[in-house]
């Protein structure tokens, strides 16, 4: 308080940043609820992909341990290899109520028999049903990539804004209307005062003149 000045000027700047602190508070409060809506959503979905993906992958367990089971692990190996193209993936971005988020895009597809590289001799119906299950588990991987990445971005920028929330709720803004409650009272206190140097001058005035017409009388 010592470092305030409590100046009629000083009010009005001061009026002014809580008010532009009042409208900022109030709009991060806004971004903090849709950002948490938009969070729970993405949750979900969050959910409901590891959810798919941990039934692919105990399903790709079992598929590749019956392919050894039948073909041998030698011929698991041979067709594992015989494929050669890699999957391609895209990463991007994306905009979610103000926070950049990645989206990933890859061009990666459960393939065909004749597209994964190994022939009839030396395989069997196995090893196709467990590269399926393998290709299709990859697929859950990458979409589950772009949701972890946007929830934990999410979840930054909504700890972030809540922190400036609380800061402008309960720090800020009352030191504001404090420092504003203080001035005020300087203010008044100093109209008191000049309202009774006032009166005194007046007084001693009027005490002087009829003084001074007592003298002439």
């Amino acid at each position: 308080m010592a470092d305030i000045k409590p100046t009629r000027s000083e009010l009005i700047k001061l009026n002014k940043a809580i008010k532009l602190a009042s409208s900022g508070h109030a709009l991060l409060k806004r971004k903090r609820d849709g950002l948490i809506q938009e969070f729970f959503k993405v949750l979900e979905d969050a959910k409901k992909s590891k959810s798919a993906m941990a039934d692919n992958y105990k399903k790709a367990t079992q598929e590749i341990n019956l392919a050894r089971a039948v073909d041998g692990t030698t011929a698991v190996k041979s067709a594992s290899l015989a494929l050669k193209q890699k999957a391609v993936i895209e990463v991007k971005t994306r905009n979610v109520m103000g926070v950049v988020v990645p989206a990933v895009k890859s061009d990666y597809e459960v393939k065909a028999f004749g597209e994964r590289g190994y022939g009839l001799i030396g395989t069997s119906s196995y090893i196709d049903d467990a590269a399926e299950s393998y290709e299709v588990l990859l697929k859950n991987i990458i979409v589950a990539a772009e949701i972890e990445n946007t929830l934990r971005k999410l979840l930054t920028e909504i700890d972030k804004t809540k922190r400036r929330v609380n800061a402008l709720e309960f720090k800020v803004i009352p030191e504001m209307k404090k420092s504003a409650s203080f001035i005020r009272l300087r203010l008044e206190e100093m109209e008191r005062d000049d309202l009774f140097r006032l009166k005194k001058i007046k007084s001693k005035s009027k005490k002087k003149a009829e003084l001074k017409e007592k003298q002439v009388n």
